[in-house]
């Protein structure tokens, strides 16, 4: 164990409470990555067809009807958010954190905190899920649990297309519907969405002047404004805080709270496995 996993440990250990802000660095070191064997095996197919790359920029594809739209989305939704991932690493997390008072915020939407066992009221999951569907105007503020339609669509699909009775229509306005992912100005921030924002600041304000972890876990530079940045800040307001950053590759600190940083740069999987071998030990 390197001297800044060391000092990890401590961090936790000491903690009042943890803050953890996840990003996609997570799901991919607990193995769903959106590229290479794993894409190949799943999406042959559509890859021998238009050539795609990876499963992020596949789902932008302006596919020619809904019904192969769906066949595209349903397993995309079905293997990122309903099957459990190749690596227990959110389960790990989950042990690490055991006894301590925590609250995370993620910009992941495959539901994987809830998947290891993390209790709902501790999660707030600010770009949507994957097991959600909403109107694509929209025209109301609603969403939609999608499992039992998406689990048909991925059995009954034929030819890349799913079956047309299983597009999904708003059942309001009888548009067609879209996934509840922030990509634009139409993401719906439903009760639940409002809910769980409010916890989180809640949660924030109970702990202000204590000593709390910022841990940030995989987040990259797509959108640093909702984790990073605001952990920093947090970090920086409060003499008895503590920044870390775990990451392969990207790991970085502001300047002012550098003296209070821990940039621990590796695979978030065997960092996680390090820190509960020793609390074990």
């Amino acid at each position: 164990m390197n001297q800044e996993t060391i000092r990890l440990r401590d961090a936790i250990r000491d903690a009042d409470a943890v803050v953890v802000g996840a990003g996609a660095g997570l799901s991919t070191a607990a193995g769903l990555t959106y590229a290479g064997e794993r894409f190949e095996r799943h999406f042959a197919d559509f890859i021998a067809k238009y050539g795609f790359s990876d499963m992020y920029s596949a789902g932008f594809y302006p596919f020619p009807t809904e019904e192969e739209r769906w066949a595209y989305w349903s397993r995309h939704i079905w293997h990122n958010r309903y099957v459990d991932p190749p690596k227990d690493t959110y389960a790990k997390l989950l042990r690490l954190l055991d006894g301590k008072d925590f609250f995370v915020i993620t910009t992941n939407v495959d539901h994987q905190f809830q998947r290891a066992g993390f209790p709902k009221g501790r999660l707030f999951y600010t770009q949507g899920d994957y097991g959600l569907w909403q109107c694509s105007k929209p025209c109301h503020d609603a969403t939609y649990d999608n499992y039992e339609t998406v689990k048909r669509m991925v059995e009954e699909q034929r030819d890349m297309r799913v079956p047309g009775e299983l597009v999904p229509r708003c059942p309001v306005c009888g548009g067609p519907m879209s996934m509840n992912l922030r990509a634009d100005d139409t993401f719906v921030e439903d009760e639940g969405w409002h809910a769980a924002a409010l916890r989180y600041r809640r949660f924030l304000e109970r702990h202000e002047g204590l000593r709390v972890l910022f841990l940030e876990l995989g987040v990259g530079g797509n959108t640093p404004a909702i984790i990073k940045y605001p952990f920093w800040r947090h970090t920086y307001g409060n003499p008895r805080a503590t920044y870390a950053c775990v990451n392969f590759g990207q790991v970085m600190t502001a300047r002012e709270i550098a003296d209070r940083s821990i940039l621990v740069d590796g695979d978030i999987d065997a960092v996680l496995d390090e820190l509960l071998e020793v609390r074990s030990g």
